[in-house]
């Protein structure tokens, strides 16, 4: 098995949850980290609390030079890049005929376009090491629920875009991997649950489609995943069955809908005339951050 003994590990979008614990992790294991994202304090925290093999560097996956200077800053810190993960990712909570415009649009901004401007910047040095990438999806790539439209279209374009580069890469000597997690207890899926509208909406889910995993659940898979250069990450496994019969899950859904999205959407605008489009969809200190 492949080790990160020794390696260079950059990972955006690493304040908080699966970023700062797959940081922590993979440092224990020997790895210098290089965390890169938009909440410097929160990092820079997460930084000290792994010491002399862990650095952080302030930028937005939104903003091609400020990548290019954090890359830099990398490569000139560590002599190099052998994994990258991009993590950086947020979410919204909105249907698609009452969400913020600008908000929706950041989500794909960040969460999809994110992962490809990492992707470009970091690829010369992963390339030169023969690394690995990862990119952290979603169960949301496969099961495309109400209210989340732009992080499901973000997240099944993530699945794609890893999909194709995996194809072009691999003569390169670099291997391409994406992580499916389910609801995962992270900032963000806290904040998620007590909206007061989309929280009810996901708290009805059905089965394991609605049960939140502990964090530990995901930095095992994940780190297990990144050890191995694995090529899909299911967390928890049983995702990967929703893959095998994914064509059958939009009806499904929309049966489901039928008895819960009237409710909620009277709801949604009611939400929205009270505390304004912004507030009603922003949930999560990462998306606090990112939308501004």
């Amino acid at each position: 098995m492949p080790t990160v003994n020794g390696k260079v590990v950059l990972i955006t979008g690493a304040a908080r949850g699966i970023g700062a614990g797959l940081a922590e992790r993979l440092a224990a294991r020997g790895a210098k980290v290089a965390l890169v994202g938009l909440e410097a304090d929160e990092q820079q925290q997460v930084a000290a609390r792994i010491g002399p093999a862990a650095r952080a560097w302030e930028a937005d996956v939104t903003d091609w030079a400020a990548l290019e200077k954090a890359t830099a800053g990398v490569v000139e810190h560590f002599g190099g890049i052998d994994i990258v993960i991009a993590n950086a990712g947020i979410a919204t909570a909105g249907f698609v005929r009452s969400v913020d415009r600008a908000a929706f649009e950041k989500v794909i901004d960040v969460d999809l376009l994110g992962v490809w401007r990492t992707f470009r910047v970091t690829l010369p040095h992963v390339i030169e090491r023969k690394g690995y990438l990862l990119a952290i999806s979603s169960l949301a790539a496969i099961t495309h629920a109400p209210g989340l439209a732009n992080y499901s279209a973000a997240k099944a374009g993530v699945e794609a875009f890893c999909n194709s580069l995996r194809a072009e890469v691999a003569h390169l000597g670099v291997k391409v991997g994406v992580a499916h997690p389910s609801w995962i207890k992270t900032d963000m899926v806290d904040s998620a649950d007590t909206h007061p509208v989309f929280g009810k909406l996901r708290g009805s889910m059905p089965g394991p489609l609605g049960k939140t995993y502990p964090l530990e659940v995901a930095l095992d898979l994940i780190e297990a995943g990144v050890l191995k250069r694995a090529r899909a990450i299911h967390v928890p496994r049983w995702v990967v069955a929703l893959k095998l019969v994914r064509a059958f899950l939009p009806p499904i859904i929309e049966l489901g809908a039928r008895l819960r999205v009237p409710a909620a959407d009277r709801d949604a605008l009611a939400d929205i005339e009270a505390r304004g489009s912004r507030d009603a969809a922003v949930v999560g200190h990462g998306g606090k951050a990112a939308i501004r």
